[in-house]
């Protein structure tokens, strides 16, 4: 799966994604600093799942009504990062086809996928 990666994302996600065969383009690393409204473009002009741990973006999407080709927000405060990565890598392995074009929450026992309507 082809993904933006905003800088909320911890690298350490990020490689591990990338490990386990996923293309991301990380904001940190490319385009560092940009606004959520970038991000959220880069991804759409990417035709890119963005990946997130900033709330703002549900905002952009719900209240603003920006275009975009699927959020995946992480809410996954405090958990060790060994156990996050694997929740992540594994939900993307189970449920990435169903990323596109919805807004997803992850949390540490849960999953909400939204379609867009």
């Amino acid at each position: 799966m082809r993904l933006v990666a905003d800088e909320s994302v911890e690298f350490f996600v990020v490689a591990a994604l990338r490990t386990a065969g996923h293309e991301v383009y990380s904001i940190a690393e490319e385009d560092h600093g940009i606004t959520d409204v970038e991000v959220l473009g880069l991804a759409y002009e990417r035709g890119e799942v963005l990946l997130t741990e900033d709330k703002d973006f549900g905002e952009l999407v719900f209240s603003h009504d920006r275009p975009h080709r699927g959020v995946v927000l992480l809410r996954m405060h405090g958990m060790r990062p060994h156990d996050k990565t694997a929740r992540i890598v594994m939900l993307f392995s189970v449920h990435g086809y169903e990323f596109s074009n919805a807004i997803t929450t992850v949390g540490p026992r849960s999953i909400r996928i939204r379609p867009r309507a």
